[in-house]
């Protein structure tokens, strides 16, 4: 048997001792990546590290990941999908390959792990026109004891990575544990049913260009992914992720607060405690329920959670999320912040109570209105999508009214929604890795002298609260509760225009978070930096200072590769956040 704390502590504690070294969590809202909303991997976090950037703890590192997927929120209910996880990794920048990689994972698996040989099987890449068969990752599995039959050798679809269209990409080898019953036989291609992933080591070895070329790389990267949650019930021997420690406790609290039993409300506690859990996480990492983006996706999961636990008579999810920090707060620090984080979700489940009255209005009016006894698949999915009512939800009224429901008609409309949701998800994440180009460099850099002209023009408080960049504009949140005027807009554009023709170098140095600290560079300075950061300076030390932050991402050398600087809106983000968005002409 083994929990949560065990795998994650015996994972880092076996990479450090491969002179690895321990990062810590990243922010689950990327910093600068506009291609996703939330991060869904560990890559994300070190996109400039596997494009070249040097790290400032070194070329091997791990860590575990909080993370959120958004693409399959409906999906939630079964035993294995979740919008929180957590993700282990270990990464090479351009250090070791393949050998090492998959000599680490092997040791891990069956050393540390102590999983017997004859319960692994792995996956290869069996090579097309692009680029050859794997047998280099084959023969070292091989060597390592794994006997040929239990390697299968799978194309780009199940053995290859790469994120978005064109970028850094390469084949991949997956590992596979045991699931069946009696003794293990064949792989994954034989009889894939009986065997579970566990873990998945990414070969960046390769450039996909947009003419759709794979040429070799320079830097060579591994990059590599294990889920607690998924590991801990594999060891664990139980098919379902609520019946370990990443989710029991909360379950139980859901069977307490209904009087009812998991085994016969399977779905509804899932949804509940995945719902919950994610939303705890997402509004620690800063985020308020809102109508777009990181925002819309925290209402929506708040709201769901709470029709679901509306139908087993739960009155409120305070005390559901309460059951949360136990399992976290020891190793996310922002969870310290309870009664804030509490406050939220409670606020946004009266927001939606007013919201559920106009949507059981709404149902009075369809129902009035049916032809042939009947509701349709468009009036079923209005209810969904604008008042929050999950086709069960209506399902239940329409029998009270003794009504039907077109469900081949509202499937077509949830499949035609999905689609669109994945298709939006597609795109926010299509530039992937390859998004480094001189241009973001540029409002990557003009960003820092926003900042620093914000200060001077409307005060000190100022304060970054998000940025999102793109190779065609910059977009950047800070602290302040009025509106600017058309002079302070003028004046902060000229101020960050001045310093681009001042021609100042930026420089970049590697330190401590304390020597950061100490040396003025601006920085929240909490538990997210790691032993050493980068720190990047615009300006001539000491007295000419314009900007000094820890930073990671493509920066240019000097302010006058920026070009002429230029604000094309600034408005309200929420409440006391402004929002300017500016491009480069």
């Amino acid at each position: 048997m083994i929990n949560r704390k065990q795998l994650i502590k015996k994972y880092l504690d076996f990479f450090r001792s491969k002179n690895h070294k321990v990062i810590p969590s990243a922010s689950l809202v990327p910093e600068n990546d506009p291609t996703v909303l939330f991060t869904t991997a560990g890559m994300h976090p070190l996109v400039p590290f596997l494009l070249g950037e040097s790290h400032p703890e070194g070329p091997r590192i791990t860590n575990v990941q909080k993370c959120i997927r958004t693409g399959d929120i409906d999906e939630v209910g079964d035993e294995s999908h979740h919008t929180f996880f957590e993700m282990l990794g270990n990464w090479s920048l351009g250090d070791y390959f393949k050998k090492e990689a998959i000599e680490y994972s092997f040791e891990f698996l069956t050393n540390v792990l102590e999983i017997p040989i004859e319960k692994l099987a792995v996956t290869c890449f069996k090579g097309d026109k692009d680029a050859p068969k794997d047998n280099e990752a084959a023969g070292t599995w091989e060597s390592l004891g794994i006997p040929k039959q239990r390697i299968a050798f799978l194309g780009k679809k199940d053995n290859w990575w790469i994120a978005g269209n064109k970028g850094p990409c390469g084949p991949d080898t997956e590992m596979f544990y045991w699931i069946g019953k009696n003794t293990p036989k064949g792989n994954v291609e034989s009889n894939p049913d009986e065997w579970r992933e566990i873990w998945n080591d990414v070969f960046m070895q390769y450039n996909k260009t947009a003419q759709g070329k794979y040429e070799p790389l320079k830097q060579m990267n591994v990059d590599t992914g294990m889920g607690v949650e998924r590991t801990v019930a594999i060891l664990n021997g139980v098919s379902d992720h609520y019946l370990t420690d990443t989710f029991l406790p909360i379950i139980k609290k859901i069977e307490k607060l209904s009087k009812q039993l998991y085994p016969q409300n399977q779905r509804t506690m899932r949804i509940i405690a995945d719902h919950v859990k994610a939303s705890v996480m997402i509004i620690a990492a800063g985020i308020k329920p809102s109508n777009t983006e990181h925002g819309y996706v925290l209402r929506r999961l708040i709201r769901r959670a709470f029709r679901y636990a509306q139908s087993l008579d739960i009155k409120t999810l305070k005390s559901i999320a309460e059951s949360v920090f136990p399992i976290y707060e020891e190793d996310y620090p922002e969870l310290k912040n309870k009664k804030e984080i509490l406050k939220i979700l409670v606020d946004e489940e009266e927001n939606f109570k007013k919201t559920l009255q106009q949507g059981l209005s709404k149902f009075e009016q369809i129902a009035k209105q049916s032809k042939n006894k009947t509701i349709s698949g468009e009036q079923a999915f209005l209810l969904y999508q604008s008042y929050g009512f999950p086709i069960e939800m209506t399902e239940d009224l329409a029998q009270e009214h003794k009504l039907k429901i077109d469900l081949e008609s509202y499937n077509k409309e949830q499949e035609k929604h999905q689609e669109l949701s994945r298709t939006s998800s597609a795109g926010k994440f299509k530039s992937g890795l390859a998004d480094n180009s001189k241009q973001t460099a540029k409002l990557h850099t003009a960003t820092h002298l926003l900042q620093a002209a914000l200060k001077k023009v409307l005060g000190y408080h100022i304060q970054q609260k998000g940025s999102n960049i793109t190779s065609e504009r910059l977009r950047f949140d800070f602290t302040h509760s009025e509106k600017m005027t058309d002079e302070q807009k003028k004046e902060t554009e000229d101020l960050v225009n001045q310093w681009i023709q001042e021609s100042h170098e930026v420089k970049k140095a590697e330190m401590t978070p304390k020597e950061a600290k100490e040396s003025g560079a601006m920085g929240l300075f909490d538990d997210k930096y790691g032993n050493k950061v980068s720190v990047f300076t615009i300006g001539e030390e000491p007295n000419n200072i314009i900007s000094k932050e820890i930073c990671t991402g493509p920066h240019v050398s000097n302010t006058r590769e920026i070009g002429h600087f230029k604000i094309k809106k600034e408005e309200s983000s929420s409440q006391g956040v402004r929002r300017i968005k500016a491009v480069l002409e």
